[in-house]
Formats: C-alpha cells, structure tokens, sequence
C-alpha cells in the first residue's frame, strides 16, 4: 500500500514538475515579444521619442547581461523552486508598473520585467536537471517550445487581445500577468506537495566553489550563446526595417516574422532530444552555421525575393541554435548547480554581446543603405559561431 502511495505521489509531482518548466518558459520571452504590435500605441499614448521606444527593447536585454552571473551566485542560498517564485513576483511587479500610464513607469516595469526573467532564464536549466536527470533532452525540448508558442502568440495576438479587452495597449502588455500569475500558483502547489511528502528529492541545490570564468568550455558556450543570439536579435529589430527598402509592406513583413517563430517551435522541440543521443554536436553545429550563412547571403543576393523560404532556413537555423545552447547548460554540467552557473554566465555574457548586435547592424546601415554590410557583420558573425560552437559541441564538461 505505501508503494503503491509513493508511486502516485511519484506521478503527481512528475506532472506538476513538467507544468513548472512549461509555466516559467512561457514567461520568459511573450512579455517583451508583446510590446512590438503595440509599440506605435504606447508611442502615441505616452508621447515618446525613437530613442526612448528603443530602450523598451533594450533595457531587459542590458539587464540580462547585468544579472545574469549575479543570479547563479545567489542560487546557493535558495531551493531552485523558491527562486523561481521569486521571478515570477518580481516579474508580476513589473507588469503592473508598465502599465500604469507613466513614462517613467513604463521604464521601471521593464527593468523589473528583465530581472524577472533574467532570474527564470538562469535557474530553469538547473531545475531541468535536478527534476529531470534522465530526460534534460525531452524537458529541455518542452521549455524551448513552450517559450516560442508563447512568444508567437504574443506577436500575433497582441493587438486583438487589446481589442477584446477593451484596454488597448494595456491589455495587450498587461495579460501576461495571468501567466505569471498561473506559474506562481503550480510553484506554491509543488513547494506544498514536497513539504507533505518528505521522501521525495527535495528542489534545493548543492553547493559549489567551481569558477566558470576559468573554464575554456564555459566561455565557448557563452560566446556560442551570445553570438546566436546576436542574430536573432540583429533580425527581430531590424526585419521590418530591411524588408521595407525591399519593397514589401508591413503586413507582409509581420507575416515573415510569423512563418520565423512557427519553425522554431517544432526545431526547438526535437533538436535537444536529438542532441542528448549524439556523443558530440558537432556536426549540428556545422549545419546551423550553414544554415545562417546561407539565410545572410540570400539577403545580399535575392533581397526579399524567396523571402518565405528564407524565413523557413532562418526558423530553423535559429531554433536549433538557441536549444542547443541552453541544452549545452545541462548537458556539459555534472551537477545542478554548475549548470545554474554556466546558464548565468553564458546568458550574462552571451547577452552582452547580443545586445550591441542591433545598434552595429543600424549603423552599417546608415553607412551603406544597401543594407549588404549589415548583412556581412552577420555573416562574420556565424563564421564566429562556427569556430566557438565547435568547441562547445565537444564531449567534454565545463568542470574538465
């Protein structure tokens, strides 16, 4: 009969494990994807200039780079689940205070809203791997998913959701809160099944005197993550820019960015269960880079001609290039608390470096209205890629 007790409490807290991964990632990207439909709204509403609608985008991914590391230190002192909810209430905070009606306002609540997800971005992986020790490549697969359908919807339906509120741009940006606000509920729900049921692994993590900054393989995971995301970042700023000067409309140019985030989903899915069977990457590694290569110099060539099969290479590419990246946190850790090290790291750098990838596309722009140069620094960019992300794709753990 105990058995047979603590095979179901075995089973409910498996499912409530999988909706924590699912809850947290959806909260990690759809809150700033959601502000771009409506950025001409918020514009308009609160009279702001181009330099301070930049700083909408900016700011979360500033304080990415600014926490990141910040965050691994202090997860020593906090069960993994704790820390999470942590997130969510500092996440929740900045939701409201952004749409409060206030400039200034509008800029706290993203502050807030980058530390939030800045805490939930690091700590996940290392919940992934302490909930999930024989399945990081399936899970991982589920939270890289969960982020991007979350993120597609947000891009797709912002507008309509303002619409059906009744509330416009707040309604847009303020419904996230009832994700966050769902992911705090199943966290409290797990906090209080473990507390009940003491045989089960407690969520708390070891700790660790490791420093990731003295290990080779932690800064070739961190540059492959911050070059990759570079690229994606360089084209969710500037795609509806370029394809303009391509002579395609705005509407066509949403639907472009559409068709991006829809591959990602199913890539971002297989690719980690993929991944976690291989002795080594490093033959997915040159594929994306391929990929992305290809995407850059079908820009330079055929500008938006073939531009839905180019938003298909770059889906692809893109997915299995951030997966893969935040498999690589699990995958070349031997515990969960360095693989919560590497995430801050790899995330704090990586970030850094994604964040100057915009501005530095821009600015070749205005040097070259071709937009060729722009599209060179990406491709410069892969070749970068290439030499870090064989390095990290090797078997060998960032503790060797």
């Amino acid at each position: 009969m105990k058995k047979e007790v603590k095979k179901n409490a075995s089973y409910v807290l498996l499912i409530i494990n999988v909706l924590v991964v699912i809850l947290i990632s959806s909260n990690l990207r759809s809150p700033i994807v959601a502000v771009a439909p409506v950025l001409g709204e918020v514009r308009d509403a609160l009279k702001m200039d181009n330099f301070q609608v930049s700083l909408l985008t900016s700011i979360p991914l500033f304080m990415f780079a600014a926490c990141s590391v910040l965050v691994s230190r202090f997860s020593n002192k906090f069960g993994i689940s704790k820390l999470l909810m942590y997130s969510l209430i500092i996440l929740s905070f900045g939701l409201f205070l952004r749409i409060s009606g206030s400039l200034w306002l509008l800029f706290l609540g993203s502050i807030f809203i980058g530390l939030g997800i800045c805490i939930g971005n690091v700590v996940t992986p290392g919940y992934v791997k302490n909930n999930f020790p024989k399945q990081i490549g399936l899970m991982t697969g589920i939270f890289a998913v969960s982020m991007n359908l979350t993120a597609a919807l947000a891009s797709g339906f912002s507008v309509k959701i303002g619409e059906l509120t009744g509330f416009g741009w707040k309604g847009s940006l303020g419904i996230w809160l009832v994700i966050a606000a769902l992911g705090f509920l199943v966290l409290s729900v797990e906090l209080i099944f473990n507390k009940r049921n003491p045989v089960q692994p407690k969520t708390a993590i070891s700790t660790s005197d490791f420093n990731m900054f003295k290990s080779a393989q932690a800064w070739n995971i961190s540059i492959f993550m911050g070059l990759q995301s570079l690229f994606y970042y360089c084209l969710v700023a500037w795609l509806p820019s370029f394809l303009a000067d391509f002579h395609m409309q705005g509407e066509s140019s949403g639907w472009v960015f559409f068709v991006i985030q829809i591959t990602m989903i199913p890539v971002t899915f297989c690719c980690p269960i993929i991944a976690s069977k291989m002795k080594d990457q490093r033959f997915m590694i040159l594929f994306i880079c391929a990929l992305m290569f290809g995407s850059t110099m079908m820009f330079v060539f055929l500008k938006s001609q073939w531009i839905y099969v180019n938003a298909v290479i770059i889906g692809i590419s893109n997915g299995l290039s951030f997966s893969l990246s935040i498999l690589f946190f699990s995958a070349r850790t031997k515990s969960s608390i360095n693989a919560v090290k590497i995430s801050g790291m790899a995330q704090s750098v990586g970030y850094l470096i994604a964040a100057f990838g915009p501005p530095l596309f821009g600015k070749l722009h205005d040097w070259d209205i071709s937009w060729n140069s722009s599209f060179y620094l990406l491709s410069f960019a892969v070749l970068l890629m290439l030499y870090f992300g064989m390095k990290a794709a090797r078997n060998k753990y960032v503790e060797d």
